[in-house]
C-alpha cells in the first residue's frame, strides 16, 4: 500500500519544483523529503524526478502520478470542506482542460456561466497544451477541453468537436508606439515591431499569409506560448501584439493599450472537444449553449 505521507511530501515537491522550496513549505529538513522520496520511487518501481538545472522535472511517470495525487487530495480537501460545511449531498465537478493557447479572458467567459447553475457545481480548470488534455480526456480524467483547434484526426483518440463560435482579431499598442506609426489601417503595420503568439497556436499562419497577401511585412520582435506574456510586453510599448476581438475593450481596459485596427479576414474559431458526441453533463451543456447563443453571437460572421 502506498504510504500517503510520502504521496504528499511527492506532491508538494511536484508543485514547487524543488525539495528546497517544499521544504519550507512542509517545515521538514530537506534530507528527510529527499529520504523519502526514494522510499516512494522504490516502492512504486520507477523514477519519479530527474535534474533540470537547479530543479526537479517530472519523469513521464512522475507526470501520472502527480495526476492521481492531483485527485487524492483534491478529494481529501473536499472531504474535510463537506464535513465542516455538512451540505445536504456532494458537490458535482466540472473538470475542465483549457488549451494553454487560450486568451485567459476568453477562458472565464466561457467558464463563468457554471458558476450560476441552480445547483452548485464546483469548476477544477487543468491548463496544458492540447495533446497532454487530449490524453487526459481520453482517460476520463477530464469533462471538456477547450481549445483554439479542432481535435487533430492523426491524434487516434475517440472524441467530438463541438463549435463554441469564432471572431476576427485586433491590434492593440501604445499611444506612443501608434503615434510612430504612418498611414492608415493596416498598411501602418508595415516595418512596425510586432508580438506573435507561438508556434502552438492557431492564429498565426492564418496571420502571416494575411500580412503577406496585403504586402504588409511588420518586424516581428518576439514569438509567445503565453498570451498574457505577449500582452505584458505589448502593455510596455515592445511592440504591436494581437487579440481575439471579442475581448478587444477588455484588452484595452485591462493593459492601457490602444485599438489600432481589426479584420475578420483573419479568424479564430474556439472548440470544446468532448468524448461523447451528445453531451450529458450539465457543466457542459451549459458552456456550449452559452457560448453559441451569447457570448460569441455578436461576433457571429
Amino acid at each position: 500500500m502506498i504510504n500517503y505521507k510520502h504521496l504528499r511530501y511527492f506532491w508538494m515537491v511536484a508543485k514547487e519544483g524543488s525539495i528546497a522550496k517544499a521544504s519550507k513549505l512542509l517545515f521538514l529538513a530537506p534530507q528527510t523529503i529527499s529520504g523519502q522520496l526514494t522510499q516512494l520511487e522504490e516502492q512504486l518501481g520507477v523514477r519519479l524526478f530527474e535534474k533540470s538545472g537547479r530543479n526537479l522535472k517530472l519523469t513521464q511517470s512522475g507526470k501520472i502520478v502527480q495526476s492521481y495525487a492531483n485527485d487524492i487530495f483534491s478529494l481529501g480537501n473536499e472531504l474535510q470542506e463537506i464535513i465542516h460545511n455538512k451540505p445536504s449531498k456532494r458537490i458535482p465537478h466540472l473538470k475542465a482542460g483549457i488549451a494553454n493557447t487560450i486568451p485567459k479572458s476568453i477562458a472565464y467567459h466561457l467558464l463563468e456561466p457554471v458558476l450560476h447553475l441552480d445547483e452548485p457545481m464546483r469548476i477544477i480548470c487543468r491548463e496544458d497544451n492540447l495533446s497532454t488534455l487530449l490524453n487526459e480526456l481520453a482517460e476520463h480524467k477530464l469533462d471538456i477541453v477547450i481549445s483554439d483547434r479542432a481535435m487533430p484526426s492523426s491524434k487516434g483518440i475517440k472524441g467530438f468537436n463541438h463549435n463554441l463560435g469564432k471572431c476576427g482579431i485586433t491590434f492593440f499598442a501604445t499611444e506612443s508606439l501608434i503615434d510612430t506609426m504612418k498611414g492608415n489601417f493596416p498598411q501602418c503595420l508595415d516595418k512596425m515591431p510586432l508580438l506573435l503568439p507561438g508556434e502552438t497556436s492557431s492564429i498565426k499562419n492564418k496571420l502571416m499569409l494575411w500580412f503577406r497577401n496585403k504586402n504588409i511585412f511588420p518586424y516581428i520582435l518576439a514569438e509567445f506560448d503565453d498570451g498574457s506574456l505577449m500582452k505584458a510586453f505589448g502593455q510596455k510599448g515592445a511592440g504591436i501584439f494581437i487579440a481575439p476581438s471579442i475581448t478587444a475593450k477588455e484588452v484595452e481596459a485591462s493593459y492601457n493599450v490602444k485599438i489600432i485596427g481589426e479584420t475578420d479576414d483573419v479568424v479564430e474559431t474556439f472548440y470544446a472537444i468532448s468524448i461523447d458526441r451528445k453531451v450529458k453533463h450539465v457543466g457542459v451543456v451549459t458552456i456550449l449553449s452559452n457560448a453559441r447563443e451569447q457570448f460569441f453571437l455578436s461576433s457571429d460572421m
